[in-house]
């Protein structure tokens, strides 16, 4: 049966654990993605592909950083728009290479996709995202002074900006993203959470804030009507007691199961938190499951043989 399946990829897709993060190297691990996802195709689904972009960002604000005395600094917005460019090429050339390898001749298409959030959203009164290079204290107060920047201190490697990470509440490219599925082609879209935008009609500025990639592509699946949200991370499954002696991977979990998990402390916000999270809103606003396992056992886990799958009722 073929299913509308919105997969979310995490940072790890691209830069590995050790890794420097070369284009090189972000060419080569696309493949496996690419792979993946074209499998899901063969098997006669519709895809829309989501992304991360933590680290390509960062390593954009530190060029930016660098070249501050010779070309003009680039604003957060700016650089989450152009980073969703860089990695959106990445994965359409892995993609198009591995469907000439299965003969087939999918359009693939990458959209920059802004994302409404609320001015009022209490992030915006507590920045806590930190992006960025480190800075010396010195410089760190000149840019805090200069831009308006918070500022947060690493006891061990120096300061550090920090910026809001608002809740996204539409996806302002909605009915692009929904003719291009209609079309069938497949879509990337809302990499790195999404631009932050404003609805106040200010043309002057952008919204310097990050969003939650995995809660903007749970909105997006379930704007579009997805049957399956796959949130694909570095573990096959999720785990209780994660690190424990008592650690124990879930091959299911209720909603109600996972409010009790997150309550108990189960999955903290810096790492399963956020996954748990975006699978339980796309479930609660009527989809039918969302997945989280990595990307080696994807195409088995949409078929019911692997992953964690979150469901409303047992």
């Amino acid at each position: 049966m073929s299913k509308l399946i919105l997969v979310a990829v995490g940072g790890n897709a691209l830069i590995r654990a050790g890794q420097k993060g070369t284009a090189q190297e972000q060419f080569e691990n696309a493949v496996d993605t690419a792979v993946a996802i074209v499998h899901l195709i063969k098997a006669g689904h519709r895809v829309v592909l989501t992304h991360g972009n933590g680290p390509q960002v960062g390593a954009m604000l530190t060029r930016a950083e660098y070249a501050a005395a010779h070309a003009y600094r680039l604003p957060l917005d700016c650089c989450v728009a152009a980073t969703q460019g860089e990695i959106g090429y990445i994965l359409q050339y892995a993609m198009w290479q591995a469907m000439q390898q299965e003969g087939l001749q999918v359009p693939v298409v990458s959209l920059v996709t802004q994302v409404l959030v609320d001015s009022r959203d209490p992030a915006f009164v507590n920045p806590t995202k930190p992006i960025g290079p480190f800075y010396t204290k010195e410089v760190a107060e000149r840019y805090r002074d200069l831009f308006n920047w918070a500022i947060v201190e690493d006891s061990s490697r120096g300061y550090r900006r920090v910026v809001s990470s608002p809740a996204p509440k539409e996806i302002v490219e909605l009915e692009a993203i929904r003719a291009c599925v209609d079309r069938g082609l497949v879509v990337i879209a809302g990499g790195g959470g999404g631009i932050p935008v404003f609805n106040d009609h200010d043309l002057s500025k952008g919204v310097e804030a990050v969003i939650d990639k995995d809660h903007t592509s749970a909105i997006l699946a379930w704007q579009l009507g997805a049957d399956v949200l796959a949130i694909a991370t570095e573990v096959e499954k999720v785990c209780l007691d994660f690190k424990k002696p008592t650690q124990r991977q879930v091959d299911r979990l209720t909603l109600g199961e996972c409010r009790t998990h997150m309550a108990a402390g189960q999955f903290p916000a810096g790492s399963m938190g956020p996954k748990i999270g975006a699978a339980m809103v796309f479930v609660e606003r009527g989809g039918n499951e969302a997945i989280i396992t990595n990307h080696e056992h994807l195409i088995d886990a949409i078929h019911g043989q692997g992953g964690t799958h979150i469901i409303r009722e047992a």
